[in-house]
């Protein structure tokens, strides 16, 4: 009787639901837009040109510098290092939809990663909190890459964890200017997950994990680093 039940219940790759078009259209559009590599540029533009104190006495031209670095380093780098391992035959897809796909892609990119955090941490004229958001994202890969053995952890959902994780941390020193950026980031985390779902890239518990390794990995860099 187990069994019989047991098989009668999918597991959301499984899903035999059928979502109309418009809803996946539009999940395809969030996934995309709230791509796990361009989650630090957003985080790096909010903190260089809405925090009201991060980047005071910054010129200009510094403060495009410092996006144009975290770019580089965290997105543009692993970005053309999975092209370049696509056009030789090391990853089947772009997307990476298998777990061998992204295991070196996760090991390159941890070497940005570790790379971009060195960088900002040695200018102390660079806010602790950037350096350690850089941080706790080579923390999330490095656990991503161990995870990857076992299960296909979501990478999204470890990039709105951790977008989530360093906004509360901001919002616990200051509250008063951070409360409307929070909720919009808890929006997005909850539209960006529910669309992983929707597309059924992942199992719920890829998605719940990546969240929440995410969030802790930057709550852990934070305390070590910030």
């Amino acid at each position: 009787m187990t069994e019989t039940v047991a098989q009668e219940i999918p597991s959301p790759m499984e899903d035999n639901t059928v979502y109309p078009f418009v809803l996946k259209f539009l999940a395809k559009i969030f996934s995309y837009l709230f791509h796990p590599l361009f989650i630090p540029v957003y985080f790096t533009f909010f903190l260089v040109y809405m925090h009201p104190s991060a980047f005071i006495g910054f010129s200009s031209t510094e403060k495009i510098k410092t996006v144009v670095i975290v770019a580089l380093n965290v997105s543009f780098f692993p970005l053309i290092c999975v092209l370049l391992l696509k056009a030789v035959g090391f990853v089947d897809s772009l997307y990476l939809h298998t777990r061998k796909d992204r295991i070196i892609p996760y090991i390159a990119s941890g070497v940005f990663f570790f790379w971009a955090y060195t960088v900002f941490k040695e200018q102390p004229q660079y806010p602790s909190v950037l350096s350690a958001f850089i941080f706790g994202i080579f923390l999330a890969s490095s656990a991503a890459l161990i995870a990857n053995i076992y299960f296909k952890i979501s990478m999204h959902a470890i990039g709105m964890g951790g977008w989530l994780g360093v906004f509360l941390l901001l919002f616990y020193n200051d509250a008063m200017m951070m409360g409307g950026p929070l909720v919009t980031v808890l929006l997005l985390t909850g539209i960006v997950m529910t669309s992983r779902l929707i597309l059924k890239a992942h199992h719920a518990f890829d998605i719940y994990t990546g969240f929440f390794l995410g969030l802790i990995c930057q709550w852990t860099a934070y305390y070590f680093v910030g």
